[in-house]
């Protein structure tokens, strides 16, 4: 019994830091493509496009959210920071403005690729470490 228990816990854990890992890549992947989206007037906006990582802090004005302290098994992507307090101006528009979506167009674009690519990574590891002898 007590094998298979800490064979469960191996599991478990491999499984965990795969799923970060390929989270963490697939959360790049979306920042790089809101990047490819956004207006390039002057490219601060696409420059303050940030990938946080567990524990870190998301930069102060950043959207969506402003900043806070992201979560165990959490990545995040936000664009905007102390100098480009705009980024919601630009993704919403405003009565003198048109809307440009390069935020939400970009997450939803990879974002069920990312789903897959994480729970994948995810049950490989874990079957992996199962089978170890």
């Amino acid at each position: 019994m007590k094998e298979t228990l800490a064979a469960m816990e191996r599991m478990k854990l491999a499984a965990k830091e795969a799923a970060m890992k390929q989270l963490i890549k697939g959360a790049n992947n979306v920042a790089d493509m809101q990047k490819q989206l956004a207006p390039e007037d002057t490219g601060a906006l696409a420059d303050s496009i940030a990938v946080t990582l567990p524990g870190h802090t998301t930069p102060p004005y950043s959207q969506p959210g402003g900043s806070r302290v992201v979560g165990e098994n959490q990545v995040v992507v936000t664009a905007g920071n102390a100098d480009v307090r705009y980024a919601h101006i630009v993704q919403y528009g405003t009565a003198k403005m048109e809307a440009h979506d390069y935020f939400w167009a970009g997450y939803y674009l990879l974002r069920d690729k990312v789903k897959r690519s994480t729970g994948s990574a995810y049950g490989r590891a874990a079957r992996k470490e199962w089978n170890r002898k």
